[in-house]
This record gives C-alpha cells, sequence and structure tokens, in this order.
C-alpha cells in the first residue's frame, strides 16, 4: 500500500525562555557571595564589562517603570521555571543551579548575548553601575555596613597560635599541624589515627606504623591545649578531657576530688545515661551514693560539650546583609525604611572605550564575523548589568513591603511579628511567587533587632480568641519565653506551654507546642529538669 506525501499545518503555544529572563531568575537566587562570585567571572570573561570605582547615575535603560507589574508572560514563564525546580528537587534530590532552565547545560555555557547585534544609540547609557533605582543610599543615613561582620579568630589559628609554644620534632609539627586541620566546627576529631595515617598514603605498614605513632604524639599534646576538650572523638571522651583538667588543678587531699572521680566514672559510661538523668543507673554502675552521682551529674553540666562553639567556623558564619533598615525619627514618629547595603552593589559599567571603538569599526568580509562575535559580547554585557540592576531592585521592593507590614516588630520585638506569607507580597508587587521565594532566601536584612534572613519576616498564623492571627514566630518566641522563666525544678510539659498559649488568646494544640520547642531545639520537660 503506497503512502502518498501531504503537507500539514499545525499551531501550538509553548514558553520558551529567553538567555537574559533565564540570567535574571539565576542571579535573584544567587547569595551574596555567589553573586560576588559570578561578577568576578563576568569580569574575567567579557572585556566589555569594567568595575566603576565612581558612582554613576542609574542606567536609563534599567527599569523606567519599577512599580509596573510582571507581564503575563514572564509571570508564566516563571511559573514554568518554578514547576521545573519543584520537579528536579522530587525526582532526584536537591537542584542544580543548571536545573532552573528546560535548556541543556551546553546551551546555557556557549550564550554570547541575546542573538541581537543592534547597537545602542549611546553606549554612555550603560556607563552607570548597576545600582537599584530609588535605593535610598542618602548621606544622612549611610550606614558602616563593615561592623556587622568583624574579623574573630577561628578555632584552627588558635590553636595554631598555641602549637608555636610547643618544641617538637619536624614530624610531631607536622602531625600536630595535619590534626588540627581535620578537627570539626566542634572541636572533634572525628576520624581515627589510624583511618588519617591510611588517608596520607604510607608505602608500606611500617611507614604506616610511624604516621599512627606521630600522630599519636601529636594527639596528646593537642589535647592539653586550649579550649580544654578539643581533639577529644566522642562526647564522652571530650568531657573526661575537661574533668582531669579540673582534677589537675586542685590538691589531691581537696574533699571535691571525690565528685570529680565519680563524674569522670560517669563519662565512661553511655552517654544515654547521663542524658536521661537515669540516677539510680549511674549508682549501680560507678558503686556510689545517689547523693555523689547527683554531685558529680552537676559538675558535668557545667562542662562544655562543644569546645570549637565560640569559635563556630567564623569565616564561613560572617554574614553581610542585602538590605539594610534604618530608623527615621523618634518615639511615635518613628519610621523605618529599607535600603540597599552599598557594599555588597556591584559597580559595573560598559567599558567606554572598547564600545566607542566597536562602534566606529564596521567591517565586513572575512571580519564580519568576528564583528558580530564582538557585539554579541558587547550586548551581553549590557543584559548583565541590567539584570544585576533588576535583582537589587526586586530585592528592595520585597524588603521594603516586608518592612511596611511588619512594623511592629522593629518597634516592640518578635512578640509582635504578624502572620506574613508569600503570596501576600507576591500579589501587593504583581510578582509570581516563587520569585519572592527566591528573593527571601539566603538574602539577609539588618535590622535595630539584629540580622536575620529575609524568609525569618514570613510565618502562618495561628487563631486567636479575639477572631485574629498570631504569627507562628512569635509563638516560638512566647514559647521560648516562658520556657526560660520556668522553674528548673518543675519544667514546663507541652500540654502545659499549650494551655498558657490558650490563655494568652493563642489555640496552638500540644502537637503544635512540640514541633516549635523541637524546632528551637529545646529539649523536653525530663531532661529540662534539675536535679
Amino acid at each position: 500500500m503506497a503512502m502518498k506525501p501531504g503537507l500539514s499545518l499545525r499551531i501550538s503555544q509553548h514558553l520558551a525562555l529567553t538567555p537574559q529572563l533565564q540570567q535574571s531568575i539565576r542571579l535573584l537566587q544567587l547569595s551574596t557571595l555567589e553573586l560576588s562570585q559570578e561578577v568576578n567571572q563576568m569580569l574575567d570573561d567579557n572585556p566589555f564589562l569594567e568595575v566603576s570605582e565612581e558612582a554613576a547615575p542609574a542606567e536609563e535603560f534599567g527599569l523606567p517603570q519599577l512599580d509596573t507589574p510582571v507581564p503575563l508572560g514572564d509571570r508564566e514563564a516563571e511559573m514554568a521555571v518554578s514547576s521545573t525546580v519543584e520537579y528536579a528537587s522530587e525526582s532526584s534530590g536537591p537542584v542544580s543551579e543548571d536545573a532552573v532552565t528546560p535548556l541543556s547545560a551546553a546551551d546555557a555555557e556557549s550564550w554570547e548575548g541575546d542573538g541581537t547585534v543592534e547597537m545602542a544609540p549611546d553606549d554612555n547609557e550603560w556607563g552607570g553601575e548597576a545600582k537599584a533605582h530609588g535605593n535610598n543610599l542618602g548621606t544622612e543615613d549611610d550606614v558602616d555596613a563593615g561592623e556587622l561582620a568583624r574579623t574573630q579568630e577561628s578555632l584552627q589559628s588558635f590553636l595554631h597560635r598555641q602549637a608555636l609554644a610547643v618544641r617538637l620534632s619536624e614530624e610531631d609539627r607536622v602531625a600536630l599541624r595535619f590534626l588540627i586541620e581535620s578537627l570539626n566546627d566542634d572541636g572533634y576529631l572525628e576520624d581515627s589515627l589510624q583511618s588519617l595515617a591510611e588517608g596520607l598514603g604510607p608505602q608500606d605498614e611500617e611507614q604506616a606504623e610511624q604516621l599512627v605513632h606521630h600522630l599519636t604524639v601529636a594527639l596528646r599534646i593537642l589535647q592539653d591545649f586550649e579550649p580544654v576538650g578539643v581533639g577529644a572523638a566522642n562526647l564522652g571522651e571530650c568531657l573526661r578531657l575537661q574533668l582531669r583538667a579540673l582534677r589537675r588543678q586542685r590538691p589531691a587531699e581537696d574533699p571535691h576530688q571525690r565528685v570529680l572521680a565519680v563524674a569522670m566514672r560517669i563519662c565512661n559510661q553511655p552517654m544515654d545515661l547521663l542524658a536521661r538523668r537515669d540516677i539510680k543507673r549511674l549508682v549501680q554502675l560507678c558503686s556510689t551514693t545517689d547523693a555523689l552521682v547527683r554531685e558529680a551529674i552537676a559538675v558535668i553540666a557545667r562542662l562544655e560539650p562543644k569546645p570549637g562553639r565560640r569559635f563556630v567556623n567564623v569565616e564561613r558564619n560572617i554574614v553581610i546583609p542585602d538590605v539594610l533598615v534604618v530608623q527615621v525619627g523618634k518615639g511615635a514618629n518613628a519610621r523605618f525604611r529599607a535600603q540597599i547595603n552599598p557594599e555588597v552593589m556591584p559597580r559595573l559599567r560598559v567599558h567606554d572605550i572598547y564600545a566607542n571603538a566597536l562602534k566606529q569599526h564596521r567591517s565586513t568580509g572575512s571580519d564580519a564575523s568576528n564583528y558580530a562575535a564582538l557585539q554579541q559580547r558587547l550586548q551581553e554585557a549590557r543584559w548583565f548589568i541590567k539584570n544585576i540592576q533588576q535583582r537589587f531592585d526586586t530585592i528592595l521592593r520585597v524588603s521594603t513591603a516586608i518592612v511596611e507590614r511588619q512594623k511592629s516588630f522593629f518597634q516592640h520585638g518578635v512578640l509582635a511579628m504578624r502572620p506574613l506569607v508569600l503570596r501576600e507580597i507576591a500579589d501587593e508587587l504583581g510578582l509570581h511567587e516563587s520569585t519572592i521565594s527566591r528573593v527571601t532566601t539566603a538574602k539577609f536584612m539588618a535590622t535595630p533587632m539584629g540580622t536575620f534572613e529575609l524568609k525569618y519576616f514570613f510565618g502562618s498564623g495561628l487563631g486567636t480568641e479575639t477572631g485574629g492571627n498570631a504569627s507562628s514566630t512569635a509563638v516560638r518566641a512566647l514559647i521560648k519565653q516562658f520556657i526560660e522563666a520556668e522553674s528548673s525544678a518543675k519544667p514546663l510539659s507541652d500540654s502545659q506551654l499549650s494551655d498558657m498559649l490558650k490563655e494568652q488568646g493563642i489555640a496552638c494544640a500540644r502537637r503544635t507546642v512540640a514541633k516549635y520547642r523541637e524546632g528551637l531545639k529545646i529539649a523536653p520537660a525530663s531532661l529540662r529538669r534539675a536535679l
């Protein structure tokens, strides 16, 4: 049976994400550090992009109508990207940076602009820095954001300084340095000396034994350093190291030595017995009296379970806020205003000399392809500046809306936080909910009450007797306040906390209280009870 050739026409609709929109969405979800890395990479790759040391007027090509709702097409495109991200997260775990676009990774990496070759009427219009419109960076309210990220010594640096005062052979000194760098954030040495030695790739068994020997010597020295307890393999050893140091500080005839000896025996037992305060079982295992066990547990409770806590790897935990909230006026006339932190604002512009040279040199023939490629690089620089500007514009708009809705928080604290969901801000600004989610993730706001991630200001509402709503964030703060004021001999149970909230007019079930308490990392009443 022969088939007849024919033509058919089919009409269909589909969403196409332009490279510009892809880049805009990707930049929006980057943190401050990631954005800085992205800007540095673009400066290295694109000769038409340069850093401007001086402030310049905002781009005329930027966002002429800042408060205009996003067109329906772009909102649908954002929705499509959001759906793609959700599908990827459900099907293959964590979403990679490339997962926000249905295009292939090769397409994203090979993007050379938006494909157009038209020049702007005047490249000087793109010569200003990528500055958010109306970012309120007035001289009267300039804030020194550097104070928010003061330098602090790390645990490793603190230990290396102590190591300089110890006389060691070169092999032991190297081993000590290696152990210090192998500690985790809490100051623990999680890997055994044998596994650490094997990781160094010994050539034979004899060399492996030598490595273990040097590491053993170095570990004994490390465990004598401050903070006491550093270099322990687990919690029990950490507590024993601190108890050993306490025993050394007291004379042998000191009566308190008996309590410290019992505490040492308790720390040799399974830690869950100590956590549950199983007095009866500990009395049996330690062959001592009830009174001594109670005294010993009281001593252990004053020890530090995480020696590295006060250092907390500060280099990674420094937060540079994207937004600063400043107070204007005092008392009843006080107002709060959000502004972009000038420290995180990239100062970018198109390289005028290169752009003007390209404009004057219109080639034909064999140079035409090179000329078109350079035009695309120039257009790529323009779009990058515009998208950076749009990123900060969006962050500022969202932050201003948050500040407006959470005025009570800035005046009275977390107990005055009102319920707020992403959709409220999205509807107010004419943006998609997924855009608000991207803006509020890994973006921080410095306020008179402290520095918070933008997501902190969002929380669901719990019903009240007056028919209103109380923010879940405020309820958490209230639960924490109740627990801090409780009697250590009779800590409050979750049911009692639920009843106390009901007395405040807030309907919060016991299970919800337990969930909030666990989120605050507060132990249940049985473990909070003092001896």
